[in-house]
């Protein structure tokens, strides 16, 4: 695991993870319709499904944290930051 403990890894992992698990929860929880009409108002749908996509990346986070792959973690976590402040935003 050490031999993939490296920055560039986890930042890849963070930004694409939280996008494949969005389009994977959107498609299951059937929310096409809602989506189309994009409603940017504070609690809506896009705001939650942002955060909603960020929870695989923390649980990455904690998993390579155990592992102790550090650089690897972090990198996770700069990944999931613009998710994250992304989320914050459309909710204001």
């Amino acid at each position: 695991m050490q031999r993939f403990d490296k920055y560039w890894i986890g930042i890849l992992i963070g930004l694409l993870l939280p996008a494949a698990f969005g389009l994977i929860y959107v498609d299951v929880m059937g929310l096409w319709v809602p989506l189309r009409q994009l409603s940017f108002a504070a609690g809506g749908i896009m705001s939650k499904l942002l955060f909603v996509s960020v929870f695989p990346d923390l649980a990455l986070i904690f998993l390579f944290y155990t592992t102790e792959s550090w650089k690897l973690s972090k990198g996770v976590l700069a990944g999931a930051l613009p998710y994250i402040l992304a989320s914050f935003i459309v909710a204001m």
